[in-house]
Formats: C-alpha cells, structure tokens, sequence
C-alpha cells in the first residue's frame, strides 16, 4: 500500500506540480514530506502528511520540517572525529 501511495504522489510531482508555481511555505515541500513519510512509517506517515496539510495555512510561518531526519545527521557521534580510510582519528 506504501508503494501505490508512494507512486502516486511521485506522479503529481512529475506531472500535475510543473504547472504551477512553487509557493509551499515549508520545506521540504508538502509532497515531498508526504513521499517520506509514508515510505518511511507506513500508516502514520499517512496521518503525518494529513496534518502538514491542515498547517499549511495563510497564517502558519511555514519553515524546516522533515518527516525523517536527514541520514547525515548524526546524534550520538563527537563532533571533532573526522573519518579517514584507516578509521576515526
């Protein structure tokens, strides 16, 4: 189910969304969100996107809302190693 969801919203992005002007308040856009979030938690993502919808509104400020976070974020990794080819140094 995740993948038709999945697909139809990567056939709005190609097809229905180049036709009009960007104007999504939020990044990434609300299609994209929904892209990640289904594919990532299945029915809740599906519920997630729907409240994107709900804020999206004249009066939200918009802003950085990912649905999952960006793979290169790292929460428990020292931020002075650096990788090398032999390892962290």
């Amino acid at each position: 189910m995740r993948r038709v969801f999945v697909a139809v919203i990567n056939a709005y992005q190609k097809w229905i969304s180049p036709a009009f002007p960007p104007r999504c308040k939020y990044y990434p856009s609300c299609s994209s969100y929904a892209a990640s979030a289904i594919s990532h938690y299945g029915f809740r993502g599906l519920v997630m996107s729907i409240w994107r919808l709900v804020r999206c509104n004249p009066w939200s400020h918009g802003g950085l809302d990912y649905a999952v976070t960006p793979a290169n974020t790292f929460k428990n990794q020292p931020i002075n190693s650096q990788k090398t080819s032999v390892g962290v140094r």
